[in-house]
């Protein structure tokens, strides 16, 4: 195998060129290539089976994305020292690709597909991610796999009003939205992102420019594809398919499935009744059905069901739950409606419902973020669970899915814009417990998590709703849907999830499952769910119009001490020894770091009194002592020249004997014992030696003088 490599190089912006090559890496793969920017390579693989599996009836697309620790030189962290399953950044990462390319494939292409994305070498600057997808498609381009179109994506940002491709790490922290893009040649295929309240016609824009940065990837691949050759994908067995059979299930079942779709029934009403329907299909048909025939029946029921459906919607304008295309399911909000945690509330919008809770935590309750190149922490954290029981499903409890991760991000980013700054003391976890379901699940969670997260008394500024929207799409005509339900979710060509304040879009995150949507339906579908947005805002601020102004009285206090950077040794002590101590003394929990230049001290505690303990005792040790001022001291030891009393935290002054009373006092024996607590004032600090000069009479009034014994003066005779 000769080493004959190919490549192509273009310019994303600003002289930032990008290559990609095939050929040196991973030959045996049906297609592989790096994706270079800079140091960031980036090494893509594709593999698919010749043949799909026996009674394979879906397309088995499986897409990892993972960071290799050598990429940056680091060992992982881990026991193993190696690579351990995918982080959520990686899943995350894993989604976006996934959800771009899945649309590509014939969808009567049902063999088995691997497509692996290793960051080989990372660099400072460069998002590895947001080249992630062009090497997965470059890899598909030059393989045999017959994708019907070329993808990209790419990471836009706004930094002062500037749009900017594929931000470094330092221009995207500075950026008020961002969002990662898929599109091919033609149709913008998916987009998810944040922003800090972007007007619609922000995100219009923004799509539009990526598009055209989108446009350059593709031709770029395509020109790679040429010059490796590649004219032809290869041919696969196609599904067996009766049409017959399949006019038969519509001539018996069509007016009936209509009858069922346009009875605005409930979720699971309309279940049972299709579920009748199918096993009524079946008996029609008739037990000497061939057995090829027989696994058939679910497909034709489905697609008939998806055109009936769709159909309805499109003519009639009616929805599967009666409602119009604009209208949202009836809303019920409560909040602190759980004794315990610390914020609380219970979000149903018609079937679907969120149970989601706030916990207040500490600094050392931080979440570590780590990828190969960087690790930090996080103090805003949202879990997202999905129990089968929520759809009435028995399911094997595995963990948390892909789905759960990237449901939560969704989320978390869009709640993110709203929380208060570094400042804020509290380590905040939203947990989102989903207990029943029928669509737009992860939008309940944003709702939900805004009301418990004013519940709880963070000071967060605005409420956050969320709604999901989809789209029917036919010969022409179309229908915008707002507020879906699941069934609307798995049959619409779009699944659409905007979430915002009253005063903007916060996040965002947009599949597409057709060709041709034009810039004019998207502005129509943002209006759309602008108007289903701010509907539900009115009833959020009914349930509750601003957070509260505390913290619940069982909810852990927190107060953050800032000092100065030569006090963080006084505080921690030596080997941790003065810290501890306090820890162990008070209760509280005590974290300090070094910030700005600064030391930032933590003090977290379930009790008010532990806390004031805590603090008292921390301003003590980084008191700076002034001369004049009173204290109140503690005898440490007793000498016969005075007592060392501990006038402040580990600082300690002589009171002399002669400064105990103004009355002369000839030794130290019954005058004090060590503990006693004794009022002192700093009369001097020695500026040589730095001992301090304490005095207990000073404090006292001053007797006033004895007048002198008159006697006959002396004469002399």
């Amino acid at each position: 195998m000769s080493l004959d490599t190919k490549s192509v190089t273009f310019d994303i912006g600003g002289g930032r060129n990008v290559t990609i090559e095939t050929g040196k890496m991973a030959r045996q793969a049906d297609g592989a290539v790096t994706v270079r920017q800079g140091n960031c390579i980036l090494l893509a693989t594709v593999v698919a089976n010749k043949e799909p599996k026996e009674g394979q009836n879906f397309f088995p697309l499986s897409v990892d994305y993972q960071e290799k620790f050598a990429s940056a030189g680091r060992v992982p962290g881990s026991f193993f020292k190696r690579e351990a399953r995918l982080n959520d950044y990686e899943i995350l990462t894993s989604r976006l690709i996934d959800r771009a390319l899945r649309p590509l494939f014939p969808e009567d292409y049902l063999c088995d597909v691997q497509v692996l994305i290793s960051l080989i070498s990372s660099d400072a600057e460069v998002l590895p991610d947001a080249l992630a997808c062009l090497a997965a498609s470059a890899a598909l381009a030059v393989s045999d796999i017959p994708i019907q179109e070329i993808i990209s994506e790419v990471r836009i940002a706004r930094k002062n009003g500037q749009f900017i491709i594929n931000p470094t790490r330092a221009e995207l922290a500075e950026c008020d939205l961002e969002f990662i893009i898929a599109a091919t040649e033609k149709n913008i295929m998916m987009v998810e992102g944040e922003a800090k309240e972007c007007q619609e016609e922000d995100l219009v824009k923004a799509l539009e420019l990526a598009h055209d940065a989108i446009r350059i990837q593709i031709k770029a691949q395509a020109e790679l594809r040429d010059k490796v050759g590649i004219t032809a994908k290869r041919e696969y067995t196609k599904p067996y398919r009766n049409e017959e059979l399949n006019a038969k299930i519509i001539e018996f079942a069509k007016d009936k499935m209509y009858a069922i779709s346009s009875s605005a029934s409930a979720k699971h009403e309309r279940s049972d009744a299709f579920d009748n329907l199918k096993k009524a299909v079946k008996e029609f048909l008739g037990e000497e059905l061939p057995a090829e025939d027989k696994a058939l029946i679910g497909h034709y029921f489905g697609e008939l069901q998806y055109n009936v459906v769709r159909d309805m919607i499109l003519n009639d304008r009616k929805r599967l739950d009666g409602r119009g295309t604009e209208d949202i399911r009836q809303l019920n909000m409560e909040t602190n409606i759980l004794p315990t945690p610390h914020g609380s509330a219970l979000f149903t919008r018609g079937e679907t419902q969120s149970l989601t809770t706030v916990t207040f935590g500490s600094a050392l309750d931080e979440l570590l973020v780590e990828s190969a190149y960087k690790s930090d922490y996080t103090k805003f954290i949202l879990h997202y669970n999905f129990p089968p029981f929520s759809t009435g499903e028995v399911k094997m409890m595995r963990g948390v899915g892909r789905r759960e991760v990237g449901h939560g991000n969704l989320a978390m980013r869009s709640l993110k814009q709203m929380m208060p700054g570094s400042d804020y003391p509290y380590v905040v976890r939203v947990v989102s417990d989903i207990l029943e379901s029928n669509g737009s699940s992860s939008m309940a969670t944003v709702c939900a998590g805004s009301l418990a997260l004013m519940d709880a008394g963070v000071p967060i500024k605005k409420h956050v709703s969320g709604v999901a929207m989809g789209l029917i799409t036919k010969e022409g005509k179309f229908a915008v849907l707002t507020d879906i339900l699941g069934d609307e979710d798995h049959l619409g060509d779009m699944d659409f999830k905007v979430t915002g304040t009253r005063d903007g879009i916060c996040g965002v995150q947009m599949d597409i499952k057709v060709d041709g949507l034009s810039m004019d339906i998207m502005r129509q579908a943002l209006a759309q769910a602008r108007k289903g947005r701010l509907h539900i805002l009115d009833a959020m601020y009914e349930a509750i119009p601003a957070h509260r102004d505390d913290v619940k009285p069982h909810a852990p206090r927190m107060v953050k001490l800032t000092i100065d950077k030569e006090y963080i040794g006084a505080v921690i002590g030596p080997g941790g020894k003065v810290i501890q101590e306090m820890q162990r003394e008070t209760g509280a929990t005590i974290n300090i770091e070094e910030v700005n230049n600064q030391g930032e001290v933590s003090v977290f505690s379930a009790s008010k009194d532990s806390l004031d303990k805590a603090v008292a005792w921390i301003k003590g040790l980084v008191a700076v002592p002034v001369v004049g001022d009173t204290y109140e001291g503690t005898v440490k030891s007793i000498k016969e020249f005075g007592a060392f009393v501990e006038f402040l935290p580990k600082k300690e002054g002589l009171l002399h004997i002669s400064e105990i009373s103004w009355k002369r006092l000839e030794t130290m024996d019954g005058i004090f014992k060590e503990g006693d607590k004794v009022k002192v004032k700093l009369l001097d600090i020695d500026p040589r030696t730095g001992k301090f000069k304490l005095s207990r009479k000073a404090l006292m009034p001053k007797p006033e003088a004895q007048p002198k014994p008159q006697g006959d003066a002396p004469t002399n005779n």
